[in-house]
């Protein structure tokens, strides 16, 4: 097994609705999916944002077009109208899940190594 970053795997939208953040993720190959519901948890995501998500994390599937949504309750500071955060709308969220590591077959790691958009300078 090797660890990878999910950006290997996945691209992902994210946005708001009040004080929840929304982030999709699809995988990029169908054959993927299955790795990215094992590894993508409600907890582990949690865990992946720590201090920034305060609520609840919940998972949807939509294995029809291989990706998984996830709400982020108490990710915005109240939401845009009332935080002070850079970034009150979610809009970075995505962003910062893909930085997850996860684990997955060596030979997967290796199909995909150098796929994503990982700045040059950006470690882990």
């Amino acid at each position: 097994m090797s660890t990878v970053q999910l950006v290997q795997l996945a691209h992902a939208r994210s946005g708001d609705k009040g004080d929840t953040a929304n982030v999709g993720v699809i995988a990029y190959d169908p054959e993927h999916y299955q790795l990215l519901r094992e590894q993508l948890t409600p907890a582990a995501v949690k865990e992946h944002f720590g201090e920034m998500v305060t609520g609840k994390v919940e998972r949807f599937e939509l294995p029809n077009l291989g990706a998984l949504n996830f709400l982020l309750h108490g990710a915005l500071g109240g939401g845009g109208t009332m935080s002070l955060m850079n970034d009150a709308q979610g809009k970075v969220f995505s962003t910062g899940l893909l930085r997850m590591e996860i684990e997955v077959p060596d030979d997967v790691a290796e199909s995909t190594a150098g796929r994503g958009r990982v700045p040059e300078d950006w470690t882990p």
